[in-house]
């Protein structure tokens, strides 16, 4: 997908955090730290691994795409590449209103590790906390 695309389809999904334009997706894939995984059209993972840590930075899939299992792919296939890269631990932030997203970031084995508080700005002008969940890697998949 091309930083145009990534940037399209992140716009279909988030308000909440800002989505990202064109140019941040640009300037993450020069980052050879970072990491893109794609699913056909239907969604997309942005991550990075340096020092032993893995960060998931978004995850977008096409709302007609949901509840089909792209997201779980997609999280699978991060954390095998974290693991592949080095990391023994993984981090992500999510806005603490997005529970279905939280739902699946746990069925993975994501534990709550932190608040951010009034991290996200909402289109609305309300701040919203971010929750900082993480993952140890080492154990591999969750039973």
């Amino acid at each position: 997908m091309t930083p145009d695309a990534l940037a399209a389809l992140h716009a279909r999904c988030f308000q909440t955090p800002s989505p990202w334009n064109a140019s941040d997706f640009a300037r993450f894939a020069a980052d050879p730290l970072v990491f893109l995984l794609v699913e056909g059209d239907a969604g997309f993972l942005l991550g990075r691994a340096v020092a032993g840590e893995a960060e998931l930075l978004t995850v977008a899939v096409a709302p007609e795409a949901r509840r089909r299992g792209t997201g779980r792919t997609l999280l699978a296939r991060f954390l095998y590449q974290a693991r592949v890269r080095g990391a023994d631990r993984a981090f992500l932030e999510v806005s603490a209103r997005n529970a279905p997203a939280i739902a699946l970031y746990e069925s993975v084995g994501f534990e709550r590790a932190g608040l951010r508080r009034n991290y996200y700005l909402a289109p609305d002008g309300a701040r919203i906390d971010a929750l900082v969940m993480a993952r140890d890697l080492a154990a591999g998949p969750p039973g």
